[in-house]
């Protein structure tokens, strides 16, 4: 067995591990990334879900989620709006490369390939090392990157798994305002929420054959009965669009989740292989079912070429499943649902704040939050809002205590492993937010290196300042809906102040979420331009627009945006108004994404 001594042992490479391992590497300090299969990024890249959600808006594409975004723009072939669920979607591959790429370009960031971790080494209250079947690793600060929080429970750090009960188990832990009244049938039977193994479909042609999937063992096509009612079968392939007439299946509704017997996820390898092949079938079952049953269904087939050769599924099929709830640290801060609900009469959840009354956030997430189990439509406390012509989520900060176990040093989370309760995780779990808690791991790891200290001994305003003044991926902390970094054409030192003032008087943010004077927009070379009429039917923001000169004439197009300045332009128009838009039309979500407006 080889022995390795390094500054930083990241174990798992996805979201929040290759993130990490990245912004520490980057920040100087020596990096040991241990990985368990081909490729980096995890659920951005390997387990297929190619279609992100959340932190859409400009403002909150910031730090290493907007330096991804940015990537995927350059290489992608055919753009990224191409589906209705999300503003991006692209090639596993491609995602994949990107992250390679940024890896192979720190010298002090050494890739292993050491399957999955065997055993924590601890010296006292301290992680000190994993082991794995080739390699011993010791470093002076270790991450948590793994998909289910395995180091916790490796390394005995306390943690929780599923929904959270009082002491006596039968009252909701935090009273948060969408927790079921107590425990029943169905928080038994469905555990966490359910991951999804992602495949992929292809389009062969009208009038082709693709080649056919057989029904899996078990196979009861019921399970997916109404799977695209009240959508339309189009629409419903339409969801997850990528490039090359291909599509994601990632579909909650009567589609390819699976969680039944999640708790085996968390019992021995032997199990948590069985629930991977039982979650393969049931994605197998899905394609099945949509040859036999879909309009001109047996045109599809499972997308070639997409993912390397894995262990489990084949062509289409993901080399990873999409988990969607980890084992969760117990951390120096939970993040319950309360935290991230926007205030009473505002559009933004209060700032997390430290033990000295300072903002603790190190990280921005606005998701809508949803929870997923078979066959059951689990409401949430809503936390959206009508913006840029669309509904998004309301913007929310993630503290860095979530990130720091309650009694343990040497270690860090910086996944779907954060110290947050079963109801937040619904929001708190997506890519975005994940890439974010991972930059912030990575970059309060080296500073503990720097600095000789552990990670409950580092002041949060290090971690902020070094997150705001990155010279890479300068990360934002604190949401706004109007701030933009000079990636986006905003004003760099002005979006730096403004970042700064919430951190040091998180009192003064205010309740909607808008710090500041959003900048005039700079229309990228590829939108096209057009003038048409706009409807508005009421005082919502939806914006129906109709072009009777260009190609796009005799279609109506709702006109959407990420832009805060083009936003507020929108939010002006009069119904009837003959406008130009500058834009970029997107037919699987019948909108125009507009970039500029002119009279």
């Amino acid at each position: 067995m080889e022995a390795i001594a390094t500054d930083i042992l990241v174990v798992g490479a996805g979201t929040g591990g290759t993130a990490a391992a990245i912004q520490a590497a980057r920040r100087g300090a020596n990096v040991v990334l241990a990985m368990e299969g081909p490729w980096l990024g995890g659920m951005l890249t390997a387990a297929g879900v190619c279609a992100p959600d959340g932190n859409e808006l400009l403002s909150f594409q910031t730090g290493i989620w907007g330096e991804f975004l940015r990537g995927l723009r350059v290489r992608q072939k055919g753009g990224l709006d191409n589906a209705w669920v999300s503003f991006f979607t692209y090639e596993p591959a491609i995602g994949a490369q990107i992250f390679a790429d940024w890896a192979a370009a720190l010298p002090n960031l050494t890739l292993l390939q050491t399957g999955a971790p065997r055993s924590v080494e601890r010296s006292g209250n301290s992680i000190t090392g994993a082991t794995f079947d080739e390699y011993q690793v010791t470093a002076k600060i270790i991450i948590d990157g793994t998909e289910l929080g395995d180091l916790l429970a490796l390394g005995g750090v306390p943690y929780r798994w599923g929904w959270d009960w009082d002491e006596a188990g039968t009252q909701p832990k935090w009273d948060e305002p969408s927790a079921p009244d107590g425990p029943s049938d169905r928080t038994a039977k469905y555990s966490v929420q359910s991951p999804t193994w992602v495949v992929y479909l292809q389009d062969f042609g009208e009038g082709a054959i693709a080649p056919q999937v057989p029904a899996p063992p078990n196979y009861d096509p019921t399970s997916f009965d109404g799977a695209w009612e009240n959508y339309g079968f189009e629409t419903f392939l339409n969801y997850g669009r990528i490039p090359g007439n291909r599509f994601m299946l990632n579909w909650p509704k009567r589609g390819n989740d699976y969680g039944w017997g999640c708790d085996r996820l968390v019992n021995s390898w032997g199990d948590r292989e069985a629930f991977w092949q039982d979650a393969i079938h049931y994605s197998q079952g899905f394609v099945h079912y949509i040859q036999n049953n879909a309009p001109e269904g047996k045109r599809y087939g499972l997308a070639q070429g997409l993912f390397p050769s894995a262990k489990f599924g084949g062509d289409g099929f993901a080399l990873m499943p999409y988990y969607r709830e980890s084992r969760r640290l117990i951390g120096l801060e939970t993040v319950t649902e309360q935290d991230i609900l926007p205030v009473k009469e505002g559009q933004a959840a209060a700032l997390p704040r430290d033990n000295t009354g300072r903002c603790g956030a190190i990280a921005v997430g606005n998701y809508a939050n949803d929870h997923h189990y078979p066959n059951w439509d689990y409401q949430l406390a809503p936390k959206s809002l009508q913006w840029g012509g669309r509904w998004t989520g309301t913007p929310f900060a993630m503290p860095y205590g979530c990130l720091v176990p309650a009694t343990v040093d040497g270690l860090l989370v910086c996944d779907k492993n954060a110290s947050v309760s079963h109801m937040a995780n619904g929001a708190t779990r997506l890519q975005p937010v994940v890439t974010a808690l991972g930059q912030a791991a990575g970059m309060a790891a080296a500073l503990c290196v720097e600095q000789n200290c552990q990670p409950r001994e580092l002041a949060v305003e290090y971690v902020q300042e070094a997150l705001l003044g990155d010279p890479i991926a300068p990360a934002a902390v604190i949401p706004s809906f109007d701030g933009l970094t000079e990636n986006h054409g905003g004003d760099q030192k002005n979006w730096l102040k403004q970042q700064r003032k919430f951190c040091v008087s998180p009192d003064t943010y205010p309740s909607n979420g808008c710090c500041g004077e959003a900048t005039p927009p700079k229309p990228s070379e590829t939108a096209t331009i057009a003038r048409g009429s706009v409807e508005r039917e009421d005082a919502n923001q939806v914006y129906l627009w109709t072009d009777p000169t260009h190609g796009w004439a005799n279609q109506r197009w709702q006109l959407v945006t990420l832009h805060p300045s083009v936003a507020h332009q929108l939010a002006q128009l009069q119904h009837g108004q003959f406008i130009g838009v500058k834009a970029h039309p997107n037919s699987s979500g019948n909108w125009l994404l507009v970039e500029a407006v002119n009279d």
